[in-house]
């Protein structure tokens, strides 16, 4: 199993305008996002982001905030923990939350689900995306789950 690990923010006029300008930010503004639970096989592969199909069918576990709120801070995160035999995906967000807060909360989260499973970690990565809102801002952070139906020529 392949995957990307992605983020991005932006703002935009109305609260869709900025969670697409978020996607467009992080690289997948252009397919469908197909929401999924947390599982990963075992020792999945972590890639960059390739260029994707427009319009493409695309299966992610996204965390995602936005705010109308000028002053507020936002934050997505999530959490990638993989190993031998199976990997666990969390997300979390928050607004006005101090980040290491959140990247705490996913990380411990992510760690219980492996440890629940009795798999041991052998990668965990954590990636978030923050922004102070100006007028209208989003924030995303998703893990892609690859294939080559899904990948540009």
């Amino acid at each position: 199993m392949k995957i990307a690990i992605v983020s991005g923010k932006d703002e935009g006029p109305t609260k869709l305008n900025a969670f697409d300008n978020a996607l467009t930010d992080a690289g997948i503004g252009d397919v469908n996002l197909i929401k999924v639970s947390s599982m990963l096989a075992g020792n999945a592969e972590i890639q960059k982001l390739p260029k994707l199909k427009a319009g493409a069918m695309v299966n992610c576990v996204l965390s995602e905030a936005t705010s109308d709120n000028p002053g507020d801070e936002i934050s997505a995160v999530i959490a990638v923990a993989i190993g031998e035999k199976l990997g666990c995906v969390v997300e979390t967000t928050g607004i006005n939350k101090p980040l290491n807060e959140l990247t705490d909360e996913a990380e411990m989260m992510v760690k219980y689900m492996m440890d629940k499973r009795g798999v041991k970690i052998e990668k965990l990565i954590v990636e978030s995306s923050t922004t102070t809102v100006e007028n209208i801002s989003s924030v995303v952070a998703s893990v892609v789950y690859l294939n080559e139906d899904i990948i540009e020529g």
